[in-house]
């Protein structure tokens, strides 16, 4: 069996955690984030349909996400990043904005608005405590830290900084976060024993092995991805590339600007920095 598997591929994370028949593993993974010490645990959540249709799994800038109703009301999102796309905090904000506002219909009262929670899982680092991986953000006032409401509850897991710790884990939420690192199922047989749901996400990876259409999508949805993160990196590097070119160039213009004002010609101006005796006219205008 081929357990190279990207757990983190959207796709398949949504086929694991976000079908009606594997809801254990969903609420499982959802009060290791939200209730760490098991207190006011989640029971049951319904979820909202959110099918990308076949012909668009290879479209890089597709999102598959999980969202659904808890049985105490809460509106919960979790979204899968694999790359930085920079902006997340805004991003997340406006996300996290249009599930609170429309949960009101018309004629309905705001004290009908139920807390909406985005968990962010992200396989790179945002926030600057390197040493901190589970981050929880709410609206607080400032200097006395009291909390406004329970209403607005966003979370962020970064895969990066716990991998970077390479300790053995502690908690639930320990556990997930193996399992979403890619650990093998032989390193998670242990935690498997004592984690049932964490032992039914890896039988529900032998099915999803079993069916070639899934996988075929799965690999179409990889493929997307690693397109992704391979544009992105293009785009920082040839970023780079232009800000050392403007900064070259912006040198010489400097030098040829001290020199035209030391009484030099433009030719021997254009000689001494390689620059276009057109451009060092216009530095004079």
């Amino acid at each position: 069996m081929d357990w190279n598997l990207n757990r983190i591929n959207d796709y398949l994370f949504k086929w694991v955690f976000g079908r009606e028949e594997n809801k254990e593993i969903l609420l499982s993974f959802l009060n290791s984030v939200l209730s760490p010490e098991g207190q006011g645990e989640l029971i049951d959540i319904a979820l909202a349909e959110r099918e990308l249709d076949p012909e668009h799994i290879t479209d890089k800038l597709s999102r598959l996400d999980i969202l659904g109703k808890a049985n105490d009301g809460s509106i919960i999102n979790i979204e899968v990043q694999i790359a930085n796309q920079y902006d997340i905090d805004k991003r997340t904000l406006y996300y996290w904005a249009k599930l609170y506002q429309g949960q009101l219909q018309r004629g309905q009262k705001y004290k009908e608005l139920s807390r909406t929670i985005t968990v962010n899982v992200m396989n790179f680092s945002f926030l600057p405590d390197s040493g901190k991986y589970h981050s929880m953000f709410s609206l607080y006032e400032a200097q006395t830290g009291y909390r406004l409401n329970q209403d607005l509850e966003i979370h962020f897991l970064e895969l990066s900084k716990w991998k970077a710790l390479s300790v053995p884990p502690k908690t639930r939420l320990d556990k997930w976060l193996m399992y979403l690192s890619n650990a093998d199922p032989k390193e998670l047989e242990e935690i498997a024993m004592s984690e049932p749901a964490i032992r039914k996400a890896l039988t529900a990876e032998e099915i999803f092995l079993k069916q070639d259409k899934e996988r075929y999508l799965y690999e179409m949805r990889e493929k997307a991805l690693l397109d992704q993160v391979s544009a992105m990196e293009g785009a920082r590097e040839e970023g780079r590339a232009e800000g050392k070119l403007e900064g070259k160039f912006e040198a010489r213009r400097e030098t040829a600007l001290r020199l035209l004002r030391m009484g030099m010609q433009f030719n021997d101006v254009a000689m001494a920095t390689g620059l276009s005796v057109e451009d060092i006219q216009k530095l004079q205008h």
